[in-house]
């Protein structure tokens, strides 16, 4: 009986990898057609594509080739903060260093086309009167 429970357990563990290697192929075809790069993540994939998409539709829709980063960066912020709650910071440009403390599972840097942005969320706690 041992023996069984364990091929099943062998088996499982195989299965569980074949569908994350498709997923992340699946998941690097998306990034390939957004022309998006990960550069560095602690976020959930439905929240990265989120933002992937969010900034590809916002770039694709601007008259000129030129970026506009402050436009970019409060329309991922306003579209984070609607949809996940306050607290989301945005930094979008060509050049920029940072250092930032941020929330577990909202953190997210990115280059599309020739931007950089991160994206990031702090903890909001209430104030002590």
């Amino acid at each position: 009986m041992a023996g069984a429970e364990e091929e099943l357990e062998r088996r499982s563990k195989f299965l569980s990898s074949l569908i994350q290697k498709k997923k992340s192929v699946v998941e690097e075809q998306n990034h390939e057609l957004l022309n998006v790069r990960i550069r560095a993540s602690d976020m959930p994939i439905a929240l990265q594509n989120k933002a992937f998409q969010c900034a590809r539709d916002l770039l694709d829709s601007l008259p000129s080739k030129r970026v506009d980063s402050k436009r970019l960066a409060l329309a991922l912020k306003k579209e984070f903060d609607s949809a996940y709650g306050p607290a989301w910071h945005c930094i979008v440009g060509t050049s920029f260093g940072s250092y930032v403390t941020h929330s577990l599972g909202g953190f997210l840097y990115f280059s599309i086309d020739k931007v950089y942005v991160l994206l990031f969320r702090t903890a909001v706690e209430p104030l002590q009167t």
